[in-house]
């Protein structure tokens, strides 16, 4: 059975509501308990004050005088050394009944209960309400002792006082008074009674309050969310030019809303690079194929004017030209399933390479090849990927190349460079940009002259999984050529 509500938004709700009611619970507790504390201490140090007074007085208070009781069931009382009563306030209770009996011992119906808190005992009690304290004050120092003593009333009811004692000598020296000051603890307990009505209600509406904003500000929040995800449940393949709304705050889902965008971006930018390398891929076998086809129908329409061994060398020619084209064309594939894969990383002098290269260049081609200014530049990753990438730096200057093409190759800031230049009709600037996308050609001058149109972006594929960079540019003697500048990080 499942506990947890489905959606984020009752699940958000539910949470927030949990803690504030465990919040208001555990606050209400608290502020009952400090209340209640608060107002006894108040109680107790009003009783104090009156005892004091009280006691300062009684020895001189004539026998049978009505004292002040401090209010409607408040009560003062002064007792003689014999157990009498000396003065007692106007009240409601006699001397035969609660709590005069609590004060006294005598005889009556009375209960007196444990010390409250930390107070004194003013006498040891029974429970037996039949055995009334013996001496029921024992403290004879200056400040009164404090208890909470109950007993039922003549109507019946239960009563709670809080009594504060205190013992004095009577005048001329015979024996010791004792002051009692009593209040009734309804000056505790109603006040605490009406916060807790006022709580046990005002809570739950105040929690009920919550809850609904809650659900409120959590729906209002997540509404840019089901709006984005209906957005993107309605984008297809087909669809990828579409976005998902943007919320006008800069926060979370505003962030996400941009990312998604971001994401659908890259997606129809992939989509449509996809689409076009098919397209551009087809385009570029259709040109070998083509050449298969129009020499074998030449070759069969005129069988014996047809010089064979020539439609051979064409046929071949055509092939390795479709060869190369799905060589580089696998090549790619690989390096875009491999593009977080970081290459071996194996030792190698990119000096080497390139000597190597540039040798192999000169035995099949007249143009000039100028390494002088080639060093030791040490560097880590795949042998065969980066000579690779020479070879199509070489290949690519010496299709272009009028007459020589320039290699250097040194260290520089820490990391390995490899310039190759031609003499050529270079790359307007404008199109530098371009210049790695597969496919692609500057112009007629540097077009259609064997390549296939996939060399330069092999170049960046796999400088940029050796962690490094490829360029395009200008002579910087301003003569007329192109200039690629490859950077590799050098081995540590």
């Amino acid at each position: 059975m499942r506990l947890l509500p489905r959606t984020v938004r009752a699940r958000a709700t539910a949470a927030a509501s949990l803690v504030v009611a465990a919040a208001l619970s555990v606050g209400a507790v608290v502020l009952l308990l400090v209340l209640e504390d608060s107002l006894r201490d108040g109680l107790d140090r009003n009783l104090t004050a009156r005892a004091r007074d009280l006691a300062a007085v009684a020895p001189r208070i004539p026998a049978g005088s009505e004292l002040e009781g401090g209010g409607d069931e408040d009560i003062a009382l002064v007792v003689g050394p014999d157990g009498g009563i000396v003065a007692s306030s106007a009240s409601e209770f006699t001397t035969g009944a609660p709590p005069f009996t609590l004060f006294l011992g005598n005889s009556g119906n009375s209960s007196v209960p444990g010390g409250g808190d930390d107070d004194s005992d003013f006498g040891d009690h029974d429970d037996d309400a039949s055995s009334p304290p013996d001496d029921p004050l024992r403290a004879t120092g200056a400040d009164p002792e404090l208890r909470t003593l109950s007993g039922v009333s003549e109507d019946g009811e239960r009563e709670t006082y809080r009594v504060a004692g205190l013992s004095v000598p009577a005048a001329n020296g015979g024996g010791r008074l004792t002051v009692y000051v009593a209040a009734t603890m309804e000056r505790v307990d109603e006040p605490v009674a009406a916060v807790r009505l006022a709580l046990l209600f005002g809570l739950p509406a105040l929690l009920a309050l919550l809850t609904f904003g809650t659900w409120l500000v959590v729906g209002r929040a997540l509404r840019p969310v089901e709006a984005i995800r209906a957005e993107v449940a309605d984008i297809s393949e087909h669809a990828l030019d579409r976005r998902v709304p943007v919320p006008a705050s800069d926060d979370e889902i505003g962030r996400l809303a941009r990312t998604m965008n971001a994401m659908l971006a890259r997606l129809e930018h992939a989509g449509d690079r996809q689409r076009a390398f098919v397209a551009d891929a087809s385009h570029e076998l259709q040109t070998p194929l083509a050449s298969f086809r129009t020499q074998l129908e030449v070759g069969l329409a005129h069988p014996d004017a047809t010089d064979w061994p020539a439609t051979a060398r064409g046929l071949l020619d055509a092939d390795l030209a479709m060869e190369r084209l799905v060589r580089d064309l696998l090549f790619l594939a690989r390096e875009d399933a491999d593009a977080a894969t970081a290459p071996p990383a194996t030792l190698l002098d990119l000096d080497v390479v390139v000597l190597e290269e540039a040798a192999r260049l000169r035995a099949v081609s007249g143009v000039r090849v100028d390494t002088s200014g080639v060093s030791a530049a040490p560097v880590r990753g795949s042998r065969d990927d980066l000579t690779r990438l020479v070879r199509n730096l070489l290949d690519n200057a010496e299709r272009h190349a009028a007459s020589a093409v320039t290699v250097t190759v040194a260290l520089d800031d820490g990391g390995a460079v490899l310039v190759v230049q031609d003499d050529g009709p270079g790359v307007p600037e404008a199109f530098r940009g371009r210049l790695f996308e597969r496919f692609t050609r500057a112009d007629a001058a540097r077009a259609r002259t064997g390549g296939t149109g996939l060399g330069l972006a092999i170049v960046k594929a796999i400088a940029e999984r050796h962690g490094g960079t490829v360029e395009a540019g200008g002579r910087p003697d301003g003569a007329s050529g192109a200039r690629f500048t490859v950077r590799l990080p050098a081995a540590a």
